[in-house]
C-alpha cells in the first residue's frame, strides 16, 4: 500500500510549469492529465481502504493510471 502523493507536479517536479503550460494549451495534454489525476485519487483512496492487490478492477486502474504517466511523461519531453 502506498498513500504517497503521485500527482504530476510531484512525481515531475522539474517539468511543473511545462505542465501547467500544456494543461492550457494542449487539450489531449489536458485530457489525459485530468484522467490522469482522477484515477490517481481513486488509487490512493482503494489503496488507503486496503483493497486487495488481487482485484481486478483495482489491478487494471493501477495499470491504466502507470500507462498515462508513460504517455504525459513522453509528451513533456
Amino acid at each position: 500500500m502506498s498513500d504517497l502523493d503521485h500527482s504530476l507536479y510531484t512525481d515531475f517536479p522539474e517539468y511543473r510549469e511545462r505542465i501547467h503550460q500544456l494543461k492550457l494549451e494542449d487539450p489531449v495534454f489536458a485530457s489525459k492529465a485530468a484522467e490522469y489525476h482522477k484515477l490517481d485519487h481513486s488509487v490512493r483512496g482503494l489503496e488507503m481502504a486496503h483493497t486487495s492487490l488481487t482485484n481486478d478492477r483495482f489491478r487494471n486502474m493501477k495499470m491504466r493510471r502507470l500507462q498515462l504517466k508513460d504517455e504525459l511523461l513522453s509528451m513533456l519531453q
